[in-house]
C-alpha cells in the first residue's frame, strides 16, 4: 500500500507530498489540471521511462520518493537482496534525476541502496498495478489476450508455458540444424572435389623439403655453366699449382720457405714464420688437388639440366599456387589432408539429424497439448468469473468466451486465443476488438481487474486513471461500487471526473493548477489538498456534477455523500 508521496520540481510540481489511507483514494479535478502527474510520478519512481519534460522548467534537479507498507512477501524479495528495512513494515523508494547537458540522468534507491531496473520490476509487480485509459486498446490484440489468461492460470500456467518454450526452442534449433546440414550439402561436395584435387596435385609434386627448390636453383646453376667451371678450375690450378713459366703459388711458397729455413739458422725468431709458410703451402697444394679433381668431375649434362629445370618451374608454380615458399605449400598439403578427414568423416548423418528434429517435435507437441488443456480450464474459470464481475456493472446479459483456434507449435504454445463478447441479449457473440463500445471496454477493463485481484494472495495498490471515461449514470454508478468493492481488500486510487465515484472515497484529493510569482515571473504549478470537510467535498462534488454550486447540484452532491455514508457503514 502507498503511503506517503514526495514529489519535488516534477513536471508541474515544485514541492508536494501526499499522504494516502487505505481503501478508495480518489483525485479529482478540471480537465488538465495535472491529475496524470501524480500517476506518472508514481510510475517513475517504480522504474518507469525517463524523459526530459518531466524536470520542471528553470530546474535542474528533481526527485520522487514513495513509501509503501510492505507485505510479507516483498519482505522476503528485499532480504533476498540484500536491502535492509529502514523502518519496520516500510519501503521507500527514491527516483533522483538531474539534466546534464541535454539528457536527463536518474539513479534509483530502495531504502537507501542504490538499485537497477530490475529490482524495480520486481517491486513494481508487488506493489502497484496502474490501469490507463490506452488499456482498453491492448485487450482487443490477440496476443495481450493469451498473456491475460496465462496469467489467470498463475505459476502453475505459466511454469507449463516456459516448458513449452524450452522444447520449442530445443525443436527450432534441431530444425535449424538440418536446414543447415542440408543448404550445406552442395557446398560441401564442391569443397570435397576442390580438396581432392589439390592434395592430388600436391601428392604428384611428392615434397619433402622445404629447401629443395633452393638447391636446385644451385643444380642449375652448375650445369648451364659446366665449361665456364671448367676452365676457370683449370686456370685456379695452374696459378695454384703447376704453371708452365715457374711462377706458381706452389712454386712460390716453396722458394719462401727454403729462404726462411736458411734465414731460421741465424735467427730462431723466424721459426715460427717458416712454419707458417710450410703450412700454406700444404693447404694450397690440397685445395689444388682439390680444384683439380672437381674441374675433372665436371660433365655436361643435358638431361639432368633438363630434369633440374622442369623440376623447378613445377615448384615454382605450386608455390604461387599454394604458398608463396615451399615451406608453406608443405604446410598446405597438410591442411588438406586434416580437412579431407573432416569432409569425408563420420560426423552427423542427414538421418540422425531428421531424427533428432522429429523427436524434439513430439516433445513439443506433447508439452502444448498439455498446456492447451490447461489453458481450457483456466478460460472456463476466467470466463465464469469476468462475467460475474460485469453484471453488477449494468451488463446482466453479457456472455463472455476465450475462442481457441489451433495453429503450428511456437514457443507460447498451439493456439491462437481471442476474446468474444456480446454485451446484450439475443446479441450475436462477436470479437471483443469489434463489438465492445469504449464505455464496455472501460467496464471490461475493471472487471478483469476485479477478477485477477480477488486471487492475489497479498495487499497492492491498484491505480486507475480514468476508468470510468465515456460512462456515466447507473454504468457510473455499478463502477463506483466496483472500485469501492476493490477497495476493501487493496488500496485504489482513482482519477475521475464522476462525483458517483468521488462520493465513495475514503480520502479524496482536489487537483488544481495555481499561478505563482517565482523570480519576478508568473509560473504555474499544481497543487493538491485533500477535502477532509464535508462541506467542502459537497462543493467538490456539485461542480464535478453540474460545473458549478448552484443549489441543485449541492443538494446531488449531499445525497450522494449520505448514500456513501450508508454503504461504507
Amino acid at each position: 500500500m502507498l503511503v506517503l508521496l514526495r514529489i519535488k520540481n516534477f513536471a508541474l510540481i515544485d514541492d508536494l507530498e501526499l499522504e494516502f489511507k487505505s481503501g478508495l483514494n480518489v483525485l479529482t479535478g478540471e480537465t488538465g489540471a495535472g491529475k496524470s502527474i501524480i500517476l506518472d510520478a508514481i510510475d517513475l519512481v517504480l522504474g518507469g521511462k525517463i524523459n526530459p519534460r518531466f524536470l520542471r522548467q528553470g530546474t535542474t534537479q528533481g526527485l520522487i520518493e514513495a513509501t509503501f507498507r510492505l507485505s510479507s512477501l516483498v519482505e522476503d524479495y528485499l532480504l533476498s537482496e540484500k536491502i535492509e528495512p529502514i523502518e519496520e513494515g516500510h519501503l521507500t523508494c527514491t527516483r533522483e534525476f538531474t539534466m546534464t547537458g541535454d539528457s536527463l540522468k536518474s539513479r534509483s534507491r530502495v531504502n537507501g541502496v542504490l538499485v537497477n531496473l530490475q529490482i524495480l520490476k520486481v517491486l513494481r509487480e508487488q506493489l502497484i498495478e496502474i490501469t490507463a485509459q490506452g488499456q482498453t486498446v491492448q485487450l482487443t490484440n490477440s496476443q495481450q489476450q493469451r498473456e491475460l489468461l496465462d496469467c489467470y492460470g498463475g505459476q502453475q500456467l505459466l511454469a507449463l508455458r516456459n516448458e513449452v518454450a524450452a522444447a520449442y526452442q530445443k525443436y527450432q534449433k534441431a530444425k535449424d540444424e538440418l536446414n543447415v546440414y542440408l543448404q550445406s550439402q552442395k557446398e560441401r561436395l564442391q569443397r570435397l572435389d576442390l580438396v581432392q584435387f589439390q592434395l592430388e596435385e600436391l601428392k604428384l609434386a611428392n615434397l619433402s623439403q622445404a629447401d629443395e627448390l633452393d638447391l636446385l636453383e644451385q643444380e642449375n646453376e652448375r650445369l648451364c655453366h659446366v665449361l665456364d667451371l671448367q676452365q676457370l678450375g683449370y686456370q685456379v690450378y695452374q696459378i695454384l699449382y703447376q704453371n708452365d713459366h715457374g711462377h706458381s703459388v706452389t712454386d712460390l711458397l716453396g722458394q719462401s720457405s727454403s729462404l726462411l729455413e736458411q734465414m731460421s739458422k741465424y735467427d730462431l725468431e723466424l721459426e715460427s714464420s717458416t712454419e707458417m709458410i710450410r703450412s700454406a703451402l700444404n693447404q694450397v697444394i690440397e685445395a689444388s688437388n682439390l680444384i683439380n679433381a672437381y674441374s675433372d668431375r665436371l660433365e655436361a649434362d643435358p638431361n639432368r639440366l633438363e630434369e633440374v629445370q622442369e623440376r623447378i618451374r613445377l615448384l615454382k608454380r605450386i608455390s604461387r599456387k599454394y604458398g608463396p615458399t615451399l615451406a608453406e605449400v608443405i604446410a598446405q598439403y597438410e591442411a588438406f589432408q586434416e580437412e579431407l578427414e573432416s569432409l569425408t568423416g563420420k560426423g552427423t548423418s542427414q538421418d540422425e539429424l531428421e531424427d533428432r528434429l522429429n523427436k524434439n517435435y513430439l516433445i513439443l507437441q506433447e508439452h502444448s497439448q498439455k498446456l492447451s488443456q490447461l489453458r481450457k480450464q483456466t478460460a472456463n474459470k476466467l470466463e465464469q468469473d469476468l462475467m460475474r464481475e460485469l453484471k453488477p456493472l449494468a451488463m446482466d446479459k453479457v456472455v463472455f468466451l476465450c475462442q481457441f483456434k489451433d495453429c503450428n507449435p511456437s514457443s507460447f504454445g498451439s493456439e491462437e486465443i481471442e476474446f468474444y463478447f456480446s454485451p446484450n441479449a439475443g446479441e450475436k457473440i462477436q470479437p471483443l476488438a469489434v463489438i465492445a463500445s469504449g464505455g464496455e471496454m472501460s467496464r471490461f477493463l475493471l472487471a478483469l481487474k476485479a477478477c485477477f485481484a480477488q486471487y492475489q494472495n497479498h495487499s497492492y495498490s491498484l491505480i486507475f486513471d480514468e476508468i470510468d471515461a465515456g460512462v456515466s449514470g447507473k454504468v457510473a454508478q455499478a463502477i463506483s461500487l466496483k472500485l469501492s468493492q476493490l477497495s476493501q481488500k487493496h488500496q485504489v486510487l482513482c482519477v475521475t471526473h464522476q462525483p458517483l465515484i468521488a462520493a465513495l472515497a475514503d480520502a479524496h484529493f482536489r487537483v488544481a493548477k495555481d499561478v505563482i510569482q517565482e523570480n519576478q515571473q508568473q509560473r504555474t504549478v499544481v497543487r493538491v489538498e485533500e477535502l477532509i470537510e464535508l462541506q467542502v467535498r459537497t462543493q467538490e462534488l456539485a461542480q464535478l456534477a453540474g460545473g458549478n454550486s448552484a443549489q441543485d447540484a449541492v443538494a446531488f452532491a449531499q445525497s450522494l455523500l449520505k448514500k456513501a455514508s450508508r454503504k461504507l457503514r
